[in-house]
């Protein structure tokens, strides 16, 4: 019977992620025998606008020398080349559908290169992220990442699955500042389909303190207007002092809510999913009981990274946390705001407010228009030493 307990909740989690915000159209494996009037495209270097009958059939491009034997026909043009300084559109639609799936492998410095999302026309990006973070890889250093949303397999190859409706209009851009040229190979997974009117524009926002101000607070998301739900926290989260460092609870303000949050958590671990400080414990061959980090992923939750430091230079602690509100989407009428604090201990069983590294991306879908972000990071601000 044990041995049937993972298959079961794995198929468990796929039928929950099941969501229909597209006349047809559902994303589980109880529906996929379902006839549907979507019609699937893909764009990669392979076909740069999806268009139809016409992937694979290019003369030129970063495969020319590997396939000069062959010809066209055989992966002439598999990746791209982003310049330094250069914003390439790695995607742009027309029509109303969904992005179902994107993969892509950007070389380089994935916090400078930076992801952003327009829907319908749109002038101020929906999602403006650096693509490390936004697959939840913000430390730079790759580390295997399963969950429904998000995957990051080997060798550090990123995935996202949320679906990202829209009505008229889908660009993907992403910038290179860095000062030197980047490889992408990418796909962009899509559907050409009506979308419902329930279906809300899909969003997500970086942000990054360092340090955190004495008795501080981070704030993860505010000044959302509309109605939505918020789904998913990813935290890249560096240590500045010994000790545990996740007693701080995230507090979720919704319309209306000013001075007490309607939802309030009871750790950092705790809303990770976890307990008692992620910790496992074991005997060493001398039989002296230790504690340490115990990395894990699931579904919805996971801690999906933890750096030790090597006692030289790289000397930091640092996490990668992911939480997914796939199940239970936090939905908001007017507003939201979300905060989390950053608490360790001091002597004494007290309290100790921390000054760490924290950068954050959240995701959230809502009705549009949406606020100004808050300007993205430069490029030392971004960068992590």
């Amino acid at each position: 019977m044990k041995r049937l307990l993972l298959p079961m909740l794995i198929l468990t989690a796929s039928v929950a992620f099941s969501q229909t915000p597209f006349n047809g159209v559902e994303s589980n494996l109880g529906s996929l025998y379902r006839l549907s009037p979507a019609r699937s495209r893909s764009i990669s270097p392979e076909n740069f606008n999806g268009a139809v009958g016409a992937g694979g059939n290019a003369l030129t491009g970063t495969g020319t020398g590997a396939s000069r034997d062959l010809g066209q026909g055989w992966k002439v043009s598999p990746s791209v080349e982003i310049k330094a300084g250069e914003i390439y559109t790695v995607a742009e639609i027309d029509g109303s559908g969904s992005v179902q799936h994107i993969w892509m492998t950007p070389t380089g410095n994935w916090r400078f290169s930076i992801l952003r999302f327009y829907w319908d026309g749109e002038t101020s990006p929906s999602v403006e992220v650096p693509v490390g973070d936004f697959f939840g890889m913000g430390w730079g250093q790759y580390s295997p990442l399963q969950s429904l949303a998000v995957c990051v397999n080997p060798g550090s190859a990123f995935n996202c699955y949320w679906p990202m409706p829209f009505r008229h209009k889908c660009r993907i851009t992403l910038e290179n500042i860095d000062t030197k040229p980047m490889v992408l190979y990418y796909q962009v997974d899509y559907i050409l389909t009506e979308v419902g009117a329930d279906a809300a524009y899909f969003h997500a926002q970086f942000r990054r303190v360092n340090p955190l101000p004495y008795k501080g607070v981070v704030t993860l998301l505010d000044s959302v207007r509309g109605k939505g739900q918020y789904v998913g926290t990813y935290l890249a989260w560096g240590v500045h002092n010994n000790g545990w460092w996740g007693e701080g609870e995230i507090k979720f303000y919704m319309d209306g809510d000013t001075e007490w949050p309607t939802i309030c958590g009871t750790g950092t671990e705790d809303y990770f999913c976890g307990s008692y400080d992620f910790d496992t414990q074991t005997r060493n061959a001398a039989g002296v009981e230790q504690s340490h980090y115990t990395e894990f992923h699931s579904p919805y939750s996971g801690l999906a990274q933890v750096i030790k430091g090597d006692g030289h230079y790289d000397v930091a602690q640092r996490f990668g946390l992911y939480r997914w509100h796939i199940t239970d989407p936090i939905r908001f009428e007017k507003n939201l705001r979300v905060t989390i604090q950053a608490l360790g201990w001091r002597d004494g069983g007290r309290y100790l407010p921390l000054q760490d590294d924290i950068s954050s991306t959240v995701f959230w879908y809502q009705t549009e228009p949406h606020a100004a972000f808050p300007k993205l990071p430069g490029k030392d601000g971004l960068e992590v030493n």
